[in-house]
């Protein structure tokens, strides 16, 4: 009888850890879903920025574009220059923690800080300038 119950509760603790494992795995899938989403939707963002920069059109929704690289770029620093999801992936069992090395190759995740600062000082000039030229002539 002993046996019996022993390998039941052995076959339990079995079926909670897969359980266990399965809610993780679909917590990380969801956590990179998530995280993809966000980072198509802010790299949108940021082609918008830099198109309205080069047609000169430093408007409302450039503006807007504008803002949502911004908030990104102040989440990503105060984060200590990581993303932010890299903690929740590392807490659903990821051995790297990363969110990005299933959507994106991982040579252009690990160097998209790189890649980005040229081309936020690209858009902040292009706009700079167009702002200068919206403004008119300066009185003296």
């Amino acid at each position: 009888m002993r046996w019996l119950i022993a390998g039941t509760a052995a076959a339990a603790a079995k079926d909670a850890e897969d359980r266990g494992r399965r809610c993780r795995n679909a917590g990380l899938k969801a956590v990179k879903a998530v995280h993809t989403f966000a980072w198509f939707t802010i790299e949108g963002a940021m082609v918008y920025v830099l198109y309205a920069g080069f047609r000169g059109r430093s408007d409302r929704k450039a503006a807007l574009a504008a803002a949502v690289v911004g908030t990104e770029t102040a989440i990503f620093a105060a984060n200590g220059f990581h993303c932010p999801l890299t903690a929740v992936a590392r807490n659903l069992g990821e051995t790297d923690g990363s969110v990005t090395d299933i959507y994106l190759p991982k040579w252009f995740a690990h160097n998209l800080p790189a890649i980005h600062v040229p081309l936020i000082v690209l858009a902040v000039a292009l706009h700079g300038r167009n702002l200068r030229r919206q403004a008119g002539p300066t009185r003296r």
